[in-house]
């Protein structure tokens, strides 16, 4: 038997063709139900049973537990989901994930699906081309469908036929009673083919085939799979390098849970792969996994089916023993992985990492909780100035002065960052109700933005002031406190908006707190006019003055355009 570098590339072009359909196909379904599945993350995630169940659904609905754990990883690091949810959830994906091996077991092995590939594609295809988004993703979702299952059939083509060469079979003899050494080493074999091709259910299904081809015994494809559980950790891990410490505290209850599975199941292997041995031999028509492949003569394969129970029965029987020890994995993950501090705990600069989202309909998420966050640093900044005004000190006064310095540098460059994550997001197909998300939030950054830039120049004018010795009456600081209480309170109504579903903010309380502020502005002007007219109050003090009323009317009419965004009027 010939297997040279032309059949070696056709084996990994025909893994690859797997692969892009594969990923065809779930980037399809996970734009055309990007919404649904956040409310469902969002709805059944209250405690670990619950967040079981969602992983489970999610993942079998996409059809990727790494598109599932990356999902989870992303909300824990937006801060919408916690520790234990996002556990609940990691292994509710393990689960979920072998509903693929069933699919694959019975549709590409037992059906011949590959025949009737071309017409689902030359269904599928039309609608790609269709004005309606969501038709183009479920001919997204057809196409890569078909091409899956092409890429399977050429898989199994390009894979060398052993029936008919003893000396591979007899070489493989070798590993029918493998040692618990052997075990390991395949599940490391299986471990790398997972980092390597970037996807379990690709790893599993070229494992599947080499078993079934006889290239491997059952044993050691049982071995492989343990180690595709492990390398499909990797890719959570990866994803969380660019978020905050909870992120990388997910990722970590993650590849923890599939290490610890995968190490109990290595000692109890022998007698796992008897039990699935007797329910492949009673209760279906097949002969047993154990049997040399020479000798099938015309039964049918029943590698595929076996596989498929011990893969679903080890990640079952996996979240049935660790779901109670949830807590202490969480436990585990935060001694394990370290916080930076408050900076990391509280706001994380670099919050949205470029590509943690595999579609730009789910990245909308993780800026909104940004957008969020963003709101929250311009009231600190805004909370900021009254300190200022009634600071005496001059040596506290200018570590107040830096304080709001720094806090204008940060949302400089949150916008810098939040626009230019929306920019990428939006190169991606999204639902049309997404897009105007986009650029409201863009709207809303450039609004906090200029808030930022408007308290820094009311912190220039105090620090004149006090130059100056230009200092404002016990009047006049009444009427400026009380301008900008009106404007904390609707930075409160913002902050609330910001935080809550857009779907359900109304413009009501803002447009209230808005009118007010306005209100309060004519007064005092007014007020501010007639003691100039009687001399009470010297002109510079007077433009000082005018200009911090002015200032905090601009940062009032900035968070109106807020909620103005949010409500998209």
């Amino acid at each position: 038997m010939e297997f040279g570098i032309y059949e070696l590339l056709r084996l990994i072009g025909a893994l690859g063709f797997f692969i892009y359909g594969m990923k065809v196909m779930s980037d399809g379904i996970q734009k055309a139900g990007g919404s649904k599945m956040r409310q469902i993350l969002g709805g059944m995630t209250s405690n670990r049973y619950f967040g079981v169940m969602t992983g489970f659904l999610i993942t079998a609905i996409v059809q990727s537990s790494s598109a599932t754990t990356v999902m989870t990883v992303s909300f824990v690091n937006a801060g919408l989901l916690t520790l234990v949810e996002s556990a609940g959830v990691m292994m509710g994906a393990n689960i979920g994930t072998t509903v693929t091996a069933w699919i694959i077991s019975i549709l590409g092995f037992k059906v011949k699906m590959s025949a009737i590939a071309l017409p689902i594609i030359a269904f599928g295809m039309p609608m790609m081309f269709a004005r309606k988004t969501k038709t183009k993703n479920w001919g997204e979702f057809l196409v890569g469908f078909a091409l899956l299952f092409i890429g399977l059939s050429e898989l199994k083509h390009a894979v060398p036929d052993v029936k008919n060469n003893p000396e591979i079979l007899n070489f493989l003899a070798g590993f029918a009673d493998i040692s618990f050494l052997s075990r390991l080493m395949f599940v490391g074999v299986g471990t790398l083919l997972t980092i390597v091709v970037q996807s379990s259910t690709a790893a599993m299904a070229l494992t599947l085939v080499l078993c079934n081809t006889g290239v491997i015994p059952f044993e050691v494809a049982a071995a492989m799979v343990l180690g595709e559980n492990i390398g499909t950790t990797i890719t959570a891990e990866l994803a969380s390098l660019v978020g905050n410490v909870h992120a990388k505290r997910s990722a970590r209850i993650h590849s923890m849970f599939n290490i610890i599975g995968v190490t109990w199941m290595l000692i109890l292997m022998p007698y796992a792969l008897d039990i699935v041995n007797y329910l492949v031999l009673n209760y279906t028509d097949m002969i047993s996994p154990y049997t040399p492949v020479n000798e099938w003569g015309d039964n049918m394969s029943p590698v595929p089916i076996a596989l498929s129970f011990f893969h679903t029965g080890f990640n079952a029987l996996n979240v049935l023993l660790l779901i109670w020890f949830v807590p202490a994995l969480v436990r585990v993950a935060e001694k394990s992985v370290k916080s930076q501090g408050d900076m990391d705990e509280k706001f994380h600069l670099e919050h949205i990492g470029t590509g943690l989202m595999q579609t730009a309909e789910l990245s909308v998420l993780e800026a909104n909780k940004e957008v969020a966050k963003f709101g929250e640093i311009t009231s600190r900044l805004l909370d900021m100035i009254p300190e200022l005004l009634k600071e005496t000190d001059d040596k506290k006064f200018g570590k107040q002065m830096a304080r709001i310095r720094k806090y204008e540098d940060i949302t400089d460059r949150m916008e810098v960052e939040i626009a230019d994550y929306l920019a990428k997001a939006s190169q991606g197909e999204m639902s049309d109700s997404a897009s105007i998300k986009v650029r409201s939030m863009i709207s809303m950054i450039n609004d906090m933005e200029r808030i930022g830039d408007i308290c820094y120049q009311m912190s220039i004018s105090v620090e004149r002031k006090n130059e100056q010795k230009a200092y404002f009456t016990p009047e006049l600081r009444e009427s400026l406190d009380q301008m900008i209480t009106e404007v904390q309170k609707a930075m409160v109504i913002m902050n609330k908006n910001l935080e809550s579903s857009y779907s359900q903010v109304t413009i009501t309380d803002a447009n209230e707190a808005e009118i007010i502020i306005n209100k309060v502005r004519n007064k005092l002007r007014k007020t501010y006019l007639q003691k100039i007219e009687k001399g009470e109050v010297k002109m510079q003090t007077a433009m000082i003055y005018n200009n911090m009323i002015h200032s905090l009317e601009k940062v009032g009419d900035h968070i109106f355009n807020i909620t103005e965004a949010i409500t998209g009027n």
